[in-house]
């Protein structure tokens, strides 16, 4: 799991050098042809990684339930994001990654709940395909947000 830990690391470097070299009106523009924007997709990750691993062990995640609310599958933007929020999901990129490296060093993962996942149809059945199946789904995310970010400078 250490080279699952270490992309997972640097796909969230990526994301936090997009966060940092994009305005604030691009991050929450949506172009003409997506349905989301780049600020959701970044909140989407941390929030879906921290359901897949933390919820379906029946353990708390440490996200708000407001965040979850807002930014879970099937979810879309609502309203601007300012600053102050970009700032918090900026922060919880790196926070929640080291609680759960910390947290799967320590084998606090005793149990899970069975999930199969609507985008591939792959059934996760413990916390290892769990943190497999968050490395899939940040990389489809980061293609995403590229797309959205060569969407918004045409």
């Amino acid at each position: 799991m250490k080279f699952t830990f270490e992309v997972l690391v640097n796909t969230r470097n990526a994301l936090k050098n997009i966060l940092e070299k994009t305005s604030l009106e691009d991050l929450n523009k949506i172009p003409k042809g997506f349905n989301n924007n780049i600020i959701w997709n970044v909140a989407h990750i941390i929030v879906s990684e921290q359901l897949l691993v933390y919820k379906l062990s029946g353990l708390p995640t440490i996200l708000s339930n407001e965040m979850i609310d807002k930014y879970r599958k099937d979810t879309k933007p609502e309203a601007f994001v300012a600053q102050d929020e970009v700032d918090e999901i900026k922060e919880l990129l790196f926070s929640t990654m080291e609680k759960t490296k910390a947290d799967y060093k320590n084998r606090i993962f005793k149990e899970y709940h069975t999930y199969t996942v609507s985008t591939t149809g792959n059934t996760l059945t413990n916390v290892d395909k769990a943190l497999q199946f968050a490395f899939f789904h940040e990389g489809l995310h980061i293609g995403y947000i590229l797309a959205l970010l060569k969407a918004i400078k045409m």
